[in-house]
């Protein structure tokens, strides 16, 4: 599970509104950083807003940066002046020269309506996309959340969040990951660790923190935790999912179902891998279950 840069497609996007059909712009990144090529195109045009401080790429608006794609009905650009120092030559108004003469600073930038952001693999979809430069916070929201990898598939009913700061991403609402081997966690909230890219150099001051999120570690599980495994199912009120070992623990009210076969407990250990789950009792109590003759034992 993988959250990448919505902010890395839009870093520095000012012009003035010029109708077209379709407009098409090479922009570089942040100031002081190296240059990293931007290509905006919108089939409605791209307006500078000068009195709101917002631009606006409107009609299949596209986004490219790098690796990072991002497609929406419309992008904005949200950004603030910045203070003029004592004595400093003013910057002109023309939004060409606020941005060579580095005059504006942008904060937050949004995507909505069929938003879609993507690199060679991985894919995220929603209606609507927020990333606050200030908090580096990237919030996707709306219905048919869904985030692919190559080798999971994440989905959620209230929001997918990605905080680079911590490492950290947050799916919200009947949260669900599934691998491409039919394993999958489900939970009211799944909270994702994610440990840092792995790289031969360190990265350049161009590059966007969110494109650097790297390997999820680990999984906290909170609420309704269903883990489905190759053989059984097991349910908890919370849960810990480590991706790289392939294995889980579950706590609270435990349960582990297999066909006809029921067993309940304080916690349990499942294997991902193997498919088996172990119950585990609380101290000083015991392990409780019911078995159908004939039937395959529980784990």
């Amino acid at each position: 599970m993988k959250l990448w840069s919505l902010g890395a497609c839009l870093v520095l996007c000012a012009v003035m509104a010029v109708p077209a059909r379709a407009q098409s712009l090479d922009l570089g990144g942040a100031p002081g950083a190296a240059p990293q090529p931007i290509q905006i195109t919108a089939s409605e045009g791209i307006q500078w807003q000068q009195e709101n401080q917002v631009v606006v790429a409107s009609g299949n608006a596209k986004a490219v940066r790098g690796a990072v794609t991002v497609t929406a009905d419309q992008l904005i650009a949200h950004y603030r002046k910045k203070a003029t120092p004592a004595g400093a030559k003013p910057v002109s108004a023309a939004a060409t020269d606020i941005l060579n003469q580095g005059g504006v600073a942008l904060y937050e930038i949004e995507a909505t309506g069929h938003v879609h952001i993507f690199t060679a693999t991985d894919n995220a979809w929603g209606d609507h996309a927020v990333y606050s430069m200030d908090s580096a916070v990237l919030v996707l929201t709306g219905q048919h959340l869904k985030l692919t990898t190559l080798h999971d598939t994440v989905t959620a009913r209230d929001s997918v969040e990605y905080y680079s700061v911590k490492r950290q991403a947050i799916a919200r609402g009947n949260a669900l990951i599934v691998a491409d081997d039919g394993r999958s966690i489900n939970a009211d909230t799944l909270i994702g660790y994610l440990a840092p890219a792995a790289a031969p150099a360190p990265a350049a001051p161009s590059a966007d923190a969110l494109a650097q999120a790297g390997q999820l570690r680990k999984v906290d599980a909170i609420g309704h935790v269903v883990i489905h495994t190759t053989e059984d199912t097991a349910t908890g009120d919370t849960g810990v999912y480590l991706p790289q070992q392939g294995r889980a623990r579950l706590g609270g009210d435990v349960h582990i179902i297999q066909g006809p076969n029921e067993m309940s407990g304080s916690d349990a250990l499942v294997d991902m891998k193997t498919g088996i789950a172990t119950l585990l009792a609380a101290p000083g109590g015991q392990v409780a279950g019911t078995i159908t003759p004939g039937s395959v034992p529980s784990k």
